[in-house]
């Protein structure tokens, strides 16, 4: 039996749907802990794109069961769009393989419509969030006035809950925000629909990784966005409404902290983030452009452009400290090929003195200034590689500076978008 848990160790965005899917095999249950269908995994299976927003990634895998955790919020009608696209390509043919907690908390209209409306009312400082509710959602959670999955399903109490916390929703969308109020009767009418659709998929998932776990099965925990949109550990306030870092796996999933083997922090060969916050080592002229372009890098859940720098192992290295990673999956290597040379950042300047920490404070960060180590880059295509020993021994260097420099090994390197371009350096489930 091997647990292991995977997360972004930069801002997102780094490509844990990839990983997780190859890893998908290997694991008898995938499960989700936190975020909501604010995150985008994309998936690249025998030239098929598919991209998911809320099951785990390891739904395209015949073998594995699927967990959506009481760590998550849940948008009812994104799932079952997704469940119902799913089941159309003939992928989720029992519903057994997708299991959602009856703790998780809803995604209401209400939750949307807010979150749209303070992100316009803070014009030019806005924090960049995606408009799907999450942040309102994990308000209402941590406040005690939430709605959870199980609550879907219990109707004599479900619309005198809707009319309470509506009252104060629609108060403020109307009165501060002077937007339309939302409809209580439709809204009730909407959740009873909603209730017997997911009727088939809701479960006690706390307990079935109880019990995969005495049985000895391998377990894969999923995380969403990455290391530094962590809600504590991030560059606050531009992060997300969750706690990212693989420490939520226990209390998102239902875990014990003494159940877990290996931590993998998922990196890209370079940095990106959507949206605003500080960025250190970001590249905005032609060579920035040039990383955005080759690597596609536009989201998956918004299509917006991402911005793109050199590879920070300052970043990396507090990824480390934060998650208690294991290994490392690198991916888009591929990306890199063709430059002359690579930087990769070792330490800031902050108001003149040099540190190889993480700032504590976003002004700080705001303030840093990246050192570079200049590596020789590499020509040759490594689309096709399948072992690291065939890789140009200038992309080898690269990859051992990173291990040397955050301490951490790679256990996995990403050659390409598709499920078999990756390089097994070593395997983490036994």
């Amino acid at each position: 039996m091997t647990t292991v848990v995977a997360v972004g160790a930069q801002w997102g965005d780094e490509g844990k749907g990839k990983i997780v899917d190859w890893l998908g095999p290997r694991a008898d249950l995938v499960a989700r802990f936190q975020g909501g269908n604010n995150a985008g995994h994309t998936l690249v299976v025998g030239g098929e794109t598919t991209i998911l927003h809320v099951v785990p990634s390891g739904i395209l895998h015949d073998g594995s069961v699927n967990l959506i955790g009481p760590g998550v919020v849940v948008d009812p009608g994104i799932l079952l769009i997704e469940l119902g696209k799913l089941k159309e390509r003939g992928i989720l043919r029992d519903p057994s393989r997708i299991r959602v907690s009856g703790r998780a908390h809803v995604i209401l209209p209400w939750h949307t419509a807010l979150d749209k409306a303070r992100e316009s009312a803070r014009g030019e400082d806005k924090i960049g969030t995606t408009g799907r509710g999450i942040g309102p959602a994990y308000e209402d959670k941590v406040a005690r006035r939430g709605i959870r999955v199980a609550d879907l399903r219990e109707l004599s109490t479900l619309r005198a809950k809707l009319d309470s916390i509506g009252k104060q929703k629609n108060f403020e969308l109307t009165q501060m925000h002077h937007a339309p109020p939302i409809d209580i009767d439709a809204l009730y009418a909407q959740c009873v629909e909603w209730g017997r659709a997911l009727e088939p998929y809701i479960d006690h998932t706390g307990r079935i990784i109880d019990k995969a776990l005495r049985a000895g099965k391998n377990i894969l925990f999923e995380g969403a966005q990455g290391t530094f949109l962590d809600i504590d550990h991030g560059t606050y306030p531009f992060v997300t409404s969750s706690n990212c870092v693989a420490g939520a796996v226990c209390t998102g999933s239902g875990v014990g902290p003494t159940k877990i083997d290996r931590v993998i922090g998922i990196t890209k060969a370079y940095t990106t983030r959507v949206g605003g916050g500080p960025f250190p080592t970001e590249l905005e002229g032609e060579l920035g452009e040039l990383l955005r372009k080759k690597g596609a890098e536009f989201g998956a859940t918004t299509g917006r452009p991402r911005r793109c720098g050199w590879l920070d192992a300052v970043l990396l290295r507090e990824a480390v400290t934060v998650n208690g990673l294991t290994d490392f999956a690198i991916n888009k290597l591929d990306i890199l090929s063709g430059m002359p040379e690579l930087k990769i950042c070792t330490a800031y300047e902050i108001d003149g003195k040099i540190t190889e920490d993480f700032p504590m404070t976003l002004a700080e960060t705001e303030r840093a200034k990246p050192i570079y180590e200049t590596l020789p880059g590499w020509q040759e295509d490594l689309r096709g590689i399948t072992k690291i020993e065939q890789l140009p021994a200038n992309a080898r260097r690269y990859i051992e500076r990173i291990e040397a420099l955050t301490e951490v090994p790679a256990a996995l390197l990403s050659v390409g978008p598709g499920r078999e371009e990756t390089i097994i350096v070593h395997q983490l489930f036994r």
